[in-house]
């Protein structure tokens, strides 16, 4: 489970950004650098490359911070389940207060998301990756600091560092969408997570049982990551932005005119990247409903300890790698429509049987397949939000309709476990993911992209912009003596002796 906010890469070459492109290859004609608009109203390849201010075509990050902002983005709901846990036990709150302090901090990470999508690029993913993890760092430390019963404290801290785990995963989201392959982007950025979170299960029961010990390793991500980011770019530079193809007027070819810069893009695809987001909120509730509850289950209704708790969620965290990896050696050979359905139907079974496992096997059993699931079917719902919109606003929002259900989640399942009990909160969470399958599906044939039967190598995260310096095409030289018409004669006198 790698994101919940648990939770969301073409060419195995580098490319190198619009922004910082070199002059074009010797022996071809210099470019301009005026911009120029299309006669269709677009701006053209040499325009977006000269404006890398522009909004719609934000640059691809390198893998290494990616994979950091992903790290902190997703880890803090990753713990959930054992800071709920520690918060009941160690705290003094009960199920459902402790649900509700999980919900504070995940639903500030979700409003931290909505508030910067689409403003990444201007403000610039350096600054905000900088603000997001002192935000982390002070908000998770204050909160380790709270003593016993201070409640308001502690939700303050928890805030804090939500926000600051939100920036971070919005930085993350405008990255993948810039991507050229935003699937294998976002597999890519998923795998250090992953182990990360599992690797944090199995140290967390050797730390003791204080409730201060999951926040201090989630402080601690600040200053580990802090020097992962040097590669960031910072704030776009200031230009032109692109023209919305659906406004009227006038589009000749040449230069630009000196005037007021062209009305920003539109978001895309409006209806179908509100279905989508909608579609995640639920999508996200169900599955982090229960894994919020997840550890008072195991504990009180299946017996495991603390330890072979832990051990059970470090090797589910586990299975999730192997399902980043299934899903980036998948690419898409087989489409999106599949790995969303089937992927979705199955993790309702799982956490049907997880939620009312009775069992040692059944509970371990269903979490680690949902477990190893769950990052591949987000994978391909990062991507199909990348699809609608490659300036990442989307991605952006629809990872914030995920932190929004991952918010919602561990209130909801505190709610339902303790009122209803495990066998409604079976039926209720299997039968919310069933149907979500459906628009997830539908979405997916209307826009994703079509299946590929080559198998395509593992790449690094590339810009998905065009080369502003296309190689010139070889023309022949009409005068050159390796060239002939067919009315000329040869000035060879073997061929004049052969004749």
């Amino acid at each position: 489970m790698s994101s919940r906010a648990r939770e969301t890469g073409r060419s195995t070459a580098h490319q190198t950004p619009p922004s910082c492109t070199g002059p074009a290859e010797s022996g071809t004609a210099e470019q301009s650098s005026t911009p120029t608009v299309t006669p269709a109203g677009t701006a053209s390849a040499t325009d977006a490359a000269a404006t890398p201010g522009d909004s719609g075509a934000p640059n691809a990050l390198p893998l290494v911070p990616l994979a950091a902002l992903f790290t902190v983005g997703y880890l803090p709901a990753c713990l959930v389940p054992t800071i709920a846990t520690r918060l009941t036990s160690g705290f003094g709150l009960t199920a459902t207060h402790a649900g509700a302090v999980g919900s504070a901090l995940l639903l500030a990470s979700a409003a931290a998301g909505f508030t910067l999508a689409g403003r990444v690029a201007a403000i610039g993913p350096a600054r905000l990756a900088r603000a997001g993890l002192a935000l982390l760092t002070c908000g998770f430390t204050l909160a380790a600091a709270a003593p016993y019963g201070a409640l308001p404290l502690l939700v303050v801290g928890c805030l804090l560092g939500g926000l600051g785990a939100g920036t971070a995963s919005a930085v993350a989201g405008t990255g993948v969408a810039a991507a050229a392959d935003p699937h294998r982007a976002s597999v890519l950025g998923l795998l250090v997570p992953s182990v990360v979170a599992a690797g944090c299960y199995l140290l967390l029961p050797r730390l003791g049982d204080s409730p201060a010990v999951p926040f201090v390793l989630l402080a601690a991500l600040g200053p580990l990551v802090r020097p992962l980011l040097t590669a960031l770019p910072g704030p776009a530079l200031p230009g032109p932005a692109l023209p919305d193809p659906a406004l009227p007027g006038p589009a000749l070819p040449g230069p630009a005119l000196p005037g007021p810069a062209l009305p920003a893009r539109r978001l895309p695809h409006r209806t179908a990247g509100l279905l989508l987001a909608a579609t995640t909120v639920f999508w996200a509730v169900a599955q982090n409903a229960l894994w919020g509850v997840s550890g008072q289950i195991g504990l009180h209704q299946v017996g495991f300890s603390e330890r072979e708790l832990g051990l059970v969620f470090a090797v589910a965290l586990g299975g999730g790698l192997f399902g980043v990896l299934a899903s980036g050696a998948l690419g898409s050979r087989v489409g999106r429509a599949l790995p969303l359905g089937l992927g979705t139907a199955v993790i309702a079974a799982c956490v049907a049987v997880s939620a009312d496992a009775r069992s040692a096997t059944g509970f371990a059993g269903g979490e680690v397949l949902w477990n190893a699931l769950y990052p591949l079917v987000l994978t391909y719902l990062i991507g199909l939000a990348a699809e609608l919109d490659p300036a990442g606003r989307w991605t952006v929002l629809v990872g914030s309709a995920s932190a929004l259900g991952v918010a919602c989640g561990p209130l909801t399942g505190a709610t339902l476990l303790v009122d209803l009990g495990c066998p409604v909160l079976a039926a209720v969470l299997g039968g919310t993911l069933l149907l979500t399958a459906g628009p997830l599906v539908l979405l997916a044939r209307a826009f994703g992209a079509p299946p590929s039967p080559a198998a395509v190598a593992l790449p690094l995260p590339t810009p998905r912009s065009p080369d502003p310096h296309p190689p010139a095409p070889h023309t022949p030289d009409q005068h050159s003596p390796d060239q002939h018409t067919p009315d000329q004669q040869s000035s060879d006198p073997t061929v004049d002796k052969a004749a």
